[in-house]
């Protein structure tokens, strides 16, 4: 884990880069924690991401204190803190999200049934959904194909 022994006012501080969420290693860490809802995820701006000191505030809502060398550069997907119980990982700008909408009141069951056995991050409001993105849209496209091949579940633009 990459955070620092010392806190700002109770806050943890990070002080290093654990590495990038694609690595080999890191990769299979964050899938085994997602499976755990244990990923956390901050959301920066991109004009945030040059910046060595920052407080940030993660989506589960736990503060964050960044403090990093001149040579370390935040970008999106970078680790911030990978432990056995959580991790955090850097999002640049606002979630990526992706729209579905289910054509009947049963395709909407079968889509949040499937949403939930893939450990997706999902609001449902009718049968429209959003899924907050934690990996490439095709992936998720991908795992629910036969729906949106069918008809039962179609894709809406952002």
């Amino acid at each position: 884990m990459t955070l620092s022994r010392a806190t700002v006012s109770s806050t943890p501080v990070v002080d290093e880069i654990v590495g990038h969420e694609f690595e080999a290693g890191i990769a299979d860490k964050l899938h085994e924690l997602r499976h755990r809802h244990a990923v956390e995820y901050v959301h920066l701006d991109a004009t945030d991401l040059d910046r060595r000191r920052l407080r940030v505030t993660s989506d589960a809502g736990r503060d964050y204190a960044v403090v990093l060398d001149r040579h370390k550069r935040l970008v999106d997907g970078a680790v911030l803190v990978l432990g056995e119980s959580r991790a955090v990982v850097v999002r640049a700008g606002a979630p990526r999200t992706l729209r579905l909408r289910a054509s009947t009141v049963p395709s909407a069951m079968h889509l949040g049934f499937l949403a939930g056995h893939l450990h997706w991050k999902a609001t449902m409001t009718g049968t429209t959904m959003t899924v907050v993105l934690e990996g490439p849209e095709s992936d998720y496209r991908a795992r629910i194909a036969e729906l949106l091949d069918d008809g039962t579940v179609e894709h809406l633009e952002e």
